[in-house]
């Protein structure tokens, strides 16, 4: 049976220099960092120079860049201790984040009391910046922000320099998810004005269970998780040298390569949409899927003209005939719940529709995309 993978939102194939740059970490150095002896400075000498190669990409200072288990613990790290220490009475965010972030304010809500507004979605996915400020304008508390930079299930982009100048503006935080982007932008860091952000290595081809928060410089956060002094005494627990080491390797390469693979790649989204149009009557596209000045280029959501009888079956078909797709974010797979996202501007009719996404990176080959749209096209005819 034929195997294409689709799901690089959800996570990416590893590159094979990754893994030999990690196997040959694991090999030669096994020190634990907070160890004097020459094992143990061996073992902090390359987490250090990750934690500095990362922050010359992103144009920031390496006491700015916090290792972490990936995004999740990232986001938490930034919205726990915003609330706990420093002072924020106020969230707004909107109802088509991560859930990273809608359980952990939920969480903040029930446990501190604090109040949260949601920003409005258009009718295309899109966050309302009007609304926005609004919202900002209208507030006597310390307040945040948390938005996304690229949705995790219909790639909009969300204009962070103009949400970070209007944060700014009104003196309030801003936190943002950067999981679907960083790796896949460029991102000055220093001119963009964002407060934190979380990222995870294997949305970029490097390994699952690493990741990092930015802090900006004397933000006053505080750690979430205690024990050692490890991460500067931001983040305690004895650090997973190769799986740093991994995400070093796979941010280098991902920057050194990005204009070649974005085109790469771009030309693979398109091409996809061209025969979606072509080959299935009726289907439409989720989001700014079809702009790419409003859509990340390395997914696309579709919405099928079938009857939801049909529709149960149309996942399972997929996978028997060996591709991987997603229904949403794969972090909600487990779920029957329709998708959060889609049920925040879609109608009731569409959200009775099956929604795909199909998420691409440079591992994949217009060969492939044929052969998902002849399995498409024979569901949808049979």
């Amino acid at each position: 049976m034929r195997k294409v993978y689709l799901d690089s939102a959800a996570t990416t194939q590893m590159r094979d220099e990754v893994i030999d740059r990690m196997t040959t970490t694991m090999k030669d150095f096994y020190g634990n960092p907070s160890s004097i002896h020459s094992y143990g400075r061996s073992s902090k000498s390359l987490i250090e120079n990750a934690r500095k190669t990362i922050a010359n990409i992103l144009n920031v200072t390496a006491a700015e860049i916090i290792f972490t288990s990936g995004g999740t613990e990232a986001d938490n790290l930034a919205l726990n201790s915003a609330v706990r220490d420093l002072g924020v009475k106020r969230i707004i965010t909107s109802k088509i984040e991560h859930h990273a972030v809608l359980y952990t304010v939920d969480q903040l809500k029930e446990s501190y009391e604090i109040e949260v507004d949601y920003v409005n979605i258009d009718p295309t996915g899109n966050v309302d910046l009007v609304h926005l400020e609004e919202l900002l304008a209208n507030t006597e508390v310390k307040t945040l922000v948390s938005l996304m930079h690229v949705n995790n299930e219909i790639g909009n982009l969300l204009d962070v320099q103009k949400v970070g100048t209007l944060c700014k503006d009104h003196k309030a935080l801003f936190h943002c998810d950067a999981v679907q982007s960083i790796g896949h932008y460029n991102m000055d860091l220093k001119e963009i004005p964002i407060d934190f952000t979380a990222v995870s290595a294997h949305k970029f081809h490097g390994p699952k269970g690493v990741g990092f928060a930015f802090i900006r410089k004397n933000s006053g956060l505080k750690p979430l998780i205690f024990g050692g002094e490890q991460e500067r005494g931001q983040r305690a627990g004895t650090e997973s040298v190769h799986n740093i080491v991994g995400l070093e390797e796979a941010f280098k390469l991902a920057y050194a390569n990005l204009e070649e693979e974005q085109a790469y790649v771009s030309s693979l989204k398109t091409y996809f949409i061209e025969q979606l149009e072509e080959n299935i009557p009726g289907v439409k596209f989720n989001g700014n899927c079809k702009d790419f000045s409003k859509s990340t280029y390395t997914l696309v959501n579709i919405c099928l003209p079938i009857p939801p009888e049909k529709a149960l079956m149309l996942l399972f078909q997929l996978d028997l005939k060996g591709i991987a797709c997603s229904k949403g974010s794969a972090c909600q797979s487990g779920s029957d719940k329709g998708s959060h996202v889609l049920s925040a501007f879609l109608s009731e009719e569409d959200m009775r529709k099956p929604s795909l996404r199909f998420s691409f990176s440079r591992f994949n080959t217009k060969d492939e995309l044929d052969y998902v749209i002849s399995v498409l096209k024979e569901f949808m005819e049979g």
